[in-house]
């Protein structure tokens, strides 16, 4: 799931507009329009408005933050998925070492 998915899920399974949301958020209701079909990335500022608005994990929300960016990253390179893959590699190597 996208973060911009997970955003309309939330909004919608509260039974908000995305005009009320994008005023919470001070955003135009077509930016958030954008963020929900994934065409607009959202700042990381309006990830604690979200998750106190529709209580909802902040860190669940950061992973799919930055899942995104990541994902524009490699999205057209032809070797992003090893790239990801050695990545996590990376991460686990040095979460290991550092424990």
């Amino acid at each position: 799931m996208t973060l911009g998915q997970k955003i309309k899920e939330l909004r919608e399974s509260s039974g908000m507009f995305q005009r009320q949301l994008a005023a919470i958020l001070e955003i135009g209701d077509g930016y958030l329009s954008k963020v929900e079909n994934d065409q607009k990335a959202i700042k990381r500022e309006h990830l604690k408005t979200i998750s106190e608005t529709f209580n909802f994990s902040f860190e669940e929300l950061e992973a799919l933050w930055i899942a995104t960016k990541i994902y524009d990253i490699v999205k057209n390179e032809k070797e992003g998925l090893n790239a990801l893959k050695a990545a996590e590699e990376q991460i686990k190597h040095k979460t290991i070492n550092n424990d």
